[in-house]
C-alpha cells in the first residue's frame, strides 16, 4: 500500500510544562498513512526528571490515535544510569509509561547480565517482570585479577519465571523452580528474594558501595537471599532441606527454619559410647 505522504529526516517531539521537551521521536524516512507513520531507523528518547532514556530500532510504527509505538529489528533500550534491554520487538506506550515485548530480553546493568522470554515494565528499567525461562548470571568485580577466583564468585540464578525486579528497592523475586549456582553450593526453592546491595559513582565515575547516596542504584553484590517452598541445599555431599532458608552475605551464614533436616556423611568415625 502506498502512503498518503512520505517525508525523509522525520522528527516528532512533545513539550510539557514550561516548554520542557518530555520526549521525541525521529526516523531516516517516514511513510504517512490516515491512521499510522510507519518509521525506517527509528531513534525515540524519553526526558525524565532523574533519568533520560532512548529506544532505538531498524523500522516501527507510530499510532497516531493512541499514541503507541511498535518497534521492530535490533531494539534497545539505553538509560542514563546505565541499563541496557535488546530484544526483537517492543511495544511502547507513552501514554501509560509501558514497554512490553513477547520475545526474548537480553538486560544488561552492571556485572549482572539477565535473559528471558517476555518482559513487561517501565521504560527506565527500574521496575521490569521478566515472564519465563529467566537467567541471571552476576559475574564478579573485573577488577578481581585471578581468573581461578573470578570463576568461583561467579553466581548463575534461574527459574522458570515470572521474575520481578525492583531496583530502587534493590530486590529481585524469583518464582517457580529456582536454583541459584555459586559454584561451590547450590541452593534450590520455590520462590527467593534476592537483595542486592546499592552502588554510586564516586568523582572519578567508577562505582564504589554505596551509603546513603541519592544517586545510588542497585548493585550486582547479593546482601542477602530468602529461599521459600521446599529449600534444599547442597554443598558437595552434604544437603539441607526446609521450608525457609536465609543467606547472610556479611557474616556468610544461613539460617533454616520450618522443619529443617541436614544430611551429612563424614570420613570420621561417628561410633562413641554413652553413659548413664
Amino acid at each position: 500500500q502506498e502512503s498518503d505522504q512520505q517525508i525523509m529526516d522525520f522528527s516528532l517531539a512533545s513539550f510539557g510544562e514550561k516548554g520542557k521537551k518530555t520526549w521525541d521521536l525521529s526516523g531516516k524516512s517516514a511513510d504517512i498513512f490516515s491512521d499510522v507513520i510507519k518509521l525506517q531507523d527509528v531513534i525515540g528518547n524519553l526526558y525524565g526528571k532523574e533519568e533520560d532514556i532512548k529506544l532505538t530500532a531498524d523500522k516501527g510504527d507510530f499510532d497516531k490515535a493512541q499514541g503507541k509505538i511498535h518497534l521492530e529489528d535490533n531494539v534497545v533500550i539505553t538509560t542514563s544510569s546505565g541499563s541496557k534491554l535488546t530484544t526483537d520487538s517492543l511495544d511502547w506506550d507513552r501514554k501509560n509509561k509501558l514497554v512490553t515485548t513477547k520475545d526474548m530480553v537480553n538486560i544488561e546493568r552492571g556485572n549482572m547480565v539477565t535473559t528471558a522470554s517476555g518482559a513487561r515494565g517501565e521504560p527506565d528499567l527500574k521496575k521490569i517482570s521478566l515472564e519465563k525461562d529467566v537467567t541471571v548470571n552476576i559475574n564478579p568485580d573485573t577488577e578481581e585479577k585471578s581468573k581461578e577466583q573470578n570463576v568461583k564468585k561467579k553466581i548463575v540464578i534461574t527459574c522458570d519465571g515470572p521474575l520481578q525486579i525492583d531496583y530502587d528497592k534493590n530486590i529481585a523475586t524469583f518464582n517457580n523452580n529456582v536454583n541459584v549456582d555459586t559454584q561451590d553450593a547450590i541452593i534450590q526453592s520455590d520462590i527467593m528474594d534476592v537483595y542486592f546491595g546499592k552502588t554510586g559513582k564516586d568523582n572519578s565515575g567508577s562505582e564504589k558501595e554505596a551509603s546513603g547516596l541519592g544517586s545510588a542504584t542497585m548493585g550486582s553484590k547479593i546482601d542477602k537471599i530468602v529461599a521459600r517452598g521446599n529449600v534444599k541445599i547442597t554443598r558437595g555431599e552434604n544437603v539441607s532441606y526446609s521450608d525457609e532458608a536465609t543467606y547472610n552475605a556479611l557474616d556468610k551464614k544461613i539460617i533454616l527454619s520450618g522443619k529443617p533436616k541436614l544430611i551429612i556423611y563424614s570420613g570420621e568415625d561417628m561410633n562413641a559410647s554413652f553413659g548413664n
